[in-house]
């Protein structure tokens, strides 16, 4: 099962150049066991400085960031991150990557482990297989194979599918929610296109230029199978996409 987050008050600068330049303002959001939150918002706005204080993996300036209560202070096993690339090691084979985070266990129990999860994002055959003989959105499923097998109750996607072709990358938001209905996490993805953002969330949160604050959170109300020619479905980018006209941001197909 999934856990609970609640975000209050969190700022968050850097130093650049000498000058402190702030990237977060004021943030909170209450996030539910088990649900799929998508983050949307254009570059630069703090979303994935967000993920990464989530994750614990950046602290925050001031604020608070609690998983079930407890305050996060580093990064856990309870969370479990996936990123644009892969960052799969070359040279290990594909089975060793996904058994990488398995520490203390026997190297049987590694081996069930990595064959459930490669079988869960259809990557069995390919368990011996090295990064480089797989195409990317192979790679990005034994990433999420990885990030599966130490089974976190949190999972945190920083713009997982950007880097993938088209069709690439409907095939494995579809199998995000196939995962997601199996496993139960809660999920917190960072994402720049607005469809991926309507056709995997439960709640979408729109984020302001920088500093980042939280413009609005949309409730999806579209059901479990969603079309994405719709009607419906349209009128939820469109909605989402209106913030963007308001800071004045235009990019093209939505890729924002």
């Amino acid at each position: 099962m999934g856990k609970e987050l609640k975000i209050r008050d969190v700022n968050k600068s850097f130093d650049v150049n000498g000058e402190k330049v702030k990237v977060l303002s004021d943030i909170g959001l209450d996030i539910e066991e088990g649900e799929f939150v998508v983050i949307v918002g254009h570059s630069g706005c703090g979303k994935s400085t967000l993920l990464k204080i989530i994750a614990g993996l950046e602290m925050n300036d001031t604020g608070t960031v609690q998983i079930d209560g407890k305050e996060v202070k580093g990064p856990g096993i309870d969370r479990g991150m996936i990123f644009q690339e892969h960052r799969l090691f070359p040279w290990m084979s594909i089975e060793k990557n996904v058994q990488l985070g398995l520490n203390g266990k026997s190297k049987k129990e590694k081996e069930n482990i990595s064959d459930q999860y490669l079988s869960l994002v259809k990557l069995s055959e390919f368990k011996k297989a090295y990064p480089g003989q797989i195409s990317g959105g192979m790679s990005q499923r034994a990433a999420i194979a990885r990030a599966l097998a130490t089974q976190p109750e949190v999972l945190l996607l920083d713009e997982p599918f950007g880097a993938l072709d088209a069709l690439t990358k409907i095939e494995l938001q579809e199998e995000l929610l196939k995962i997601k209905k199996r496993c139960k996490n809660t999920m917190i993805m960072v994402t720049h296109d607005i469809e991926e953002a309507v056709f995997l969330a439960d709640r979408i949160v729109v984020m302001s230029s920088r500093p980042g604050t939280i413009k609005d959170i949309i409730k999806v109300e579209l059901g479990h199978t969603r079309d994405r020619g719709g009607s419906d479905f349209a009128k939820y980018k469109k909605k989402i996409y209106n913030y963007f006209f308001e800071d004045k941001i235009v990019a093209p197909e939505y890729n924002i």
